[in-house]
C-alpha cells in the first residue's frame, strides 16, 4: 500500500486556502480584520491562514458557527477536542484532512515553521473547557489565558518572522495573547455563564463573598465590576510588556500589532468604566472607533515604547512550565535498546590457567 504523499495545505491551492481564510476572518473577527490589513500582502496572508484554523477549532469544540451563540449539542466534548487535535497533527505532516482550516495551518505551518508543540498548546486550552474546567487560582487563569491566547500569539510571532530563538520577542508576543483574553474574559463574563462556563478564579469569588455560579446576580454587581476591573489592570500590565516586543517588529507589523492592541484594550477598558453597566450591553468597537485606533497606533509606531513600571509576574516560561507539568505523562519509549557495549546478563565463564 502507498502512503500518501505530503503537501503542504493537503494538497489544496495555497490561494484557494487564502481566499477562504479570508471570508472567515471577515465573518469571525472584524477587529484582527481591521489590523491585519495594514501587514504586508505575504504575512497578511498567511495570519488569515491561521487564523482560519484557530476559528475552526473554536467552532468545533463549542459547537458555533464564527464565534455566534453557544449551541453545545449531546456530542461528546473530549472526543470533538481529541478530533481537532489528529486532524491537526495530520495537517502538520502535510497529510490532506478534507477540512479547509485545517489544510490551510499545514500551509502556513510549512511557510512559517510552526511546530506540533505550538498547536498543541493551544488545543490544551481547549481540552481544559472540554474536561469543564475552572480556575483554583490566578495562576490557573494565566495557565488558560496562555492556551487559548497566549500560545497564538507566539505563533503569531512567527508569522510575521520572528526568529525561533528569538525568545524574548515570543515573549513579548505571548504577552499580548495573555492580555487580548483577559480582556475577552471580562466583557464576555454574562455570555460565558450562559454557557456553564466561569473564567473568574474561584479564589477571586471567595475573596469577594461570591458563592460559585451566583457572580451573576444582581446583588453581586459590585463585586463583580471589581473582579472585572482587576481582569482589566492585569490585561494593561501585559500589553504594556507587548508593546516592547513590538518595538522590534517591521513598521508595517508593529503598526498592525499595535493597532490590534489599542482596539482590544479599549474593549477591556470600556468594560472597566462602564463598572456594574458593563454586561447590561455586550462591548464593541464601532468601525469609526477602530479607524481611530488604526490612527493612533500608526504614530505610537513611530515612538520609542515607553518602559513599564512593571514586567509581568505570569511569564511565557512559567506559564509553559505549569501547562507541560499538569499535562499527563509522556508514554514510555517502547524502541529497544541498542545492545552496543552493554554487559551480558550471564558473564562469559572465566578460562582457567593451563596446569
Amino acid at each position: 500500500m502507498r502512503e500518501t504523499p505530503r503537501q503542504s495545505g493537503g494538497g489544496r491551492q495555497r490561494d484557494a486556502l487564502i481566499e477562504r481564510a479570508r471570508e472567515s476572518i471577515e465573518q469571525g473577527s472584524k477587529s484582527f480584520a481591521a489590523a491585519s490589513k495594514l501587514f504586508d500582502r505575504d504575512t497578511r496572508d498567511r495570519a488569515h491562514l491561521l487564523y482560519a484554523w484557530c476559528r475552526r477549532c473554536d467552532d468545533i469544540a463549542d459547537g458555533q458557527d464564527h464565534g455566534g451563540t453557544l449551541k453545545l449539542d449531546g456530542s461528546d466534548a473530549r472526543n470533538r477536542v481529541e478530533a481537532i487535535r489528529i486532524l491537526t497533527h495530520r495537517a502538520l505532516d502535510g497529510q490532506p484532512t478534507a477540512e479547509l482550516a485545517f489544510d490551510a495551518l499545514g500551509q502556513v505551518a510549512a511557510e512559517c515553521g510552526l511546530t506540533r508543540e505550538m498547536a498543541d498548546d493551544v488545543v490544551d486550552g481547549f481540552a481544559l473547557d472540554a474536561a469543564d474546567w475552572r480556575p483554583r487560582t490566578e495562576g490557573d487563569l494565566m495557565r488558560y489565558c496562555f492556551h487559548v491566547a497566549g500560545a497564538v500569539g507566539v505563533m503569531m510571532a512567527r508569522v510575521m518572522g520572528v526568529d525561533k530563538d528569538d525568545h524574548d520577542t515570543l515573549d513579548r508576543a505571548c504577552d499580548l495573547g495573555l492580555a487580548f483574553q483577559l480582556n475577552n474574559i471580562a466583557r464576555d463574563i454574562w455570555e460565558d455563564d450562559a454557557a456553564g462556563r466561569c473564567y473568574l478564579p474561584v479564589e477571586w469569588l471567595v475573596e469577594m463573598d461570591i458563592p460559585p455560579g451566583q457572580h451573576m446576580k444582581p446583588q453581586y454587581r459590585a463585586a463583580l465590576a471589581e473582579l472585572a476591573r482587576r481582569l482589566v489592570d492585569l490585561a494593561e500590565t501585559h500589553e504594556a510588556a507587548a508593546r516592547l516586543g513590538a518595538a522590534r517588529l517591521r513598521f508595517r507589523h508593529r503598526w498592525a500589532v499595535l493597532s490590534a492592541s489599542n482596539i482590544y484594550g479599549a474593549i477591556g477598558r470600556e468594560v472597566r468604566a462602564r463598572g456594574e453597566a458593563a454586561w447590561d450591553h455586550r462591548v464593541h468597537t464601532s468601525s469609526i472607533a477602530k479607524m481611530g485606533h488604526v490612527a493612533r497606533a500608526f504614530t505610537q509606531a513611530l515612538r520609542k515604547p515607553e518602559q513599564p513600571e512593571a514586567m509581568p509576574k505570569w511569564t511565557r516560561g512559567a506559564l509553559m512550565v505549569m501547562a507541560r507539568m499538569d499535562a499527563p505523562p509522556a508514554p514510555m519509549p517502547m524502541t529497544p535498546l541498542r545492545d552496543e557495549g552493554v554487559r551480558p546478563a550471564t558473564p562469559p565463564a572465566t578460562p582457567r590457567n593451563p596446569a
